[in-house]
């Protein structure tokens, strides 16, 4: 029984609140796998808020206690172009949080943590990881930090420098609950908290996040961004239905398209040979079904 709000709402209307900083701390301290302090909520383009409650994109920026930069996106509805949606969030962050002299080793570490609601590329996992290093062509090995370049960077692996990205395929989740992460994953996919759940943060969202301790503002809100959201959802649906006909009876016409000049072609060539035997056109027009201009074109 789904007896919490939605995650991406949640983003936009109440986890913004320090008090509820420990919700967003376990669930980042499971995916990070450390224990992860928040320290402030930034300002940044992913995290202002607007009136329209159809947007199907909701972020947030947080800076944690040892000053690296973690975007939160959720994303909804399908989009082709969100890899690059990614890279472009990461670029901005890294430029916005730049002062002008400042030194390259001083750019802030950037984590991008995105929810996608879709079947974003081609894989059979939920949750996917991606790091940037640097590997040989001729060695094969991966490029390491030397000592003076630790002491710069506070790490000994370029990895740690570079945007680290975590995409959760939420609704290719199973349900079941294998580890703690896995808690938290069928708590996005079905806002949900099921008795038992070790998760960090977990029993705290859902104390807070219950549908039921919402103020009566709240909820007609809330009520409104989901009748927003299955809207939306229809429309996407219906569309992608409305293309798959389409295009199976474009598939259709084409191939019966195919079929005709296949056997128009084979016409051509019986006509050719025996255009070449010196047959009448007429009995050839008869015997391919070409027409006698259609035969007198031929090159033979």
């Amino acid at each position: 029984m789904r007896n919490t709000i939605r995650f991406d709402w949640a983003i936009k209307r109440l986890l913004r609140n320090k008090a509820n900083f420990g919700i967003l701390e376990g669930f980042l301290s499971e995916l990070l796998g450390e224990d992860i302090k928040i320290e402030n909520i930034l300002e940044s383009e992913s995290n202002k808020q607007t009136a329209d409650n159809k947007a199907n994109r909701v972020g947030l920026l947080v800076q944690n206690t040892k000053g690296e930069l973690i975007i939160i996106e959720v994303q909804s509805d399908y989009m082709q172009d969100y890899l690059m949606r990614m890279l472009f969030g990461t670029s901005k962050i890294v430029i916005d949080n730049m002062d002008a002299g400042m030194l390259y080793g001083k750019i802030k570490k950037i984590i991008s943590v995105n929810i996608v609601y879709f079947d974003l590329g081609h894989g059979v996992d939920y949750i996917y990881y991606g790091s940037t290093n640097f590997v040989g062509l001729n060695k094969k090995d991966i490029l390491n930090l030397s000592q003076q370049e630790q002491i710069v960077y506070h790490t000994e692996q370029i990895a740690r420098i570079y945007p680290e990205y975590y995409i959760i395929k939420v609704n290719q989740f199973d349900d079941i609950a294998k580890n703690t992460l896995d808690e938290w994953i069928n708590f996005l996919k079905n806002e949900e908290v099921k008795e038992g759940s070790k998760a960090k943060g977990l029993n705290e969202a859902k104390e807070k996040l219950d549908i039921i301790k919402l103020t009566r503002e709240e909820r007609m809100e809330y009520d409104r961004y989901i009748a927003n959201w299955r809207d939306t959802e229809s429309v996407t649906i219906s569309n992608f239905i409305a293309g798959e006909l389409k295009g199976k009876a474009e598939g259709e016409a084409n191939k019966e398209r195919y079929a005709d000049e296949k056997v128009k072609q084979k016409a051509i060539e019986m006509a050719k040979k025996c255009k070449q035997k010196g047959m009448a056109i007429r009995d050839i027009a008869e015997l391919t079904g070409l027409t006698e201009d259609e035969i007198n074109n031929l090159t033979v």
